[in-house]
């Protein structure tokens, strides 16, 4: 009977953690258009945990990463960012990016919506 009880509280525990977590990504929009992504980081700061950086209006982004300086290019391809990352000791390739927004959060998911995410906060 333990058993039983315990499994069911799992499921119950683990059902509740997936609905909050289709609720969190509820509350986000897609953001659909390079006007109104432009207009969110204009003169703005993207932070997470140990990231800080800057989109800039002519392509380029600029800042630091865990103490590293962050470089790369950006661009608009249809509804997704796209964009390339070097720093001091590696690089991450070109990726189209689904962006999310959700007050100051903004949400990149890699992939064209499909991968991981990253939250950042504006500044």
């Amino acid at each position: 009977m333990k058993t039983t009880s315990m499994i069911a509280a799992a499921a119950v525990a683990v059902t509740s953690l997936i609905a909050s977590a289709e609720t969190a990504a509820a509350d986000f929009t897609l953001v659909r258009d390079e006007d109104t992504f432009r207009a969110l980081v204009d003169g703005r700061e993207l932070r997470r945990f140990g990231v800080r950086l800057e989109v800039h209006p002519d392509g380029r982004i600029s800042g630091r990463g865990f103490g590293q300086t962050v470089t790369g290019t950006w661009g608009w391809s249809g509804n997704f960012f796209c964009r390339t990352l070097e720093w001091n000791t590696g690089s991450d390739p070109d990726n189209c990016q689904a962006v999310l927004r959700q007050d100051d959060t903004l949400r990149f998911v890699s992939d064209q919506g499909q991968g991981d995410h990253a939250d950042f906060r504006l500044r």
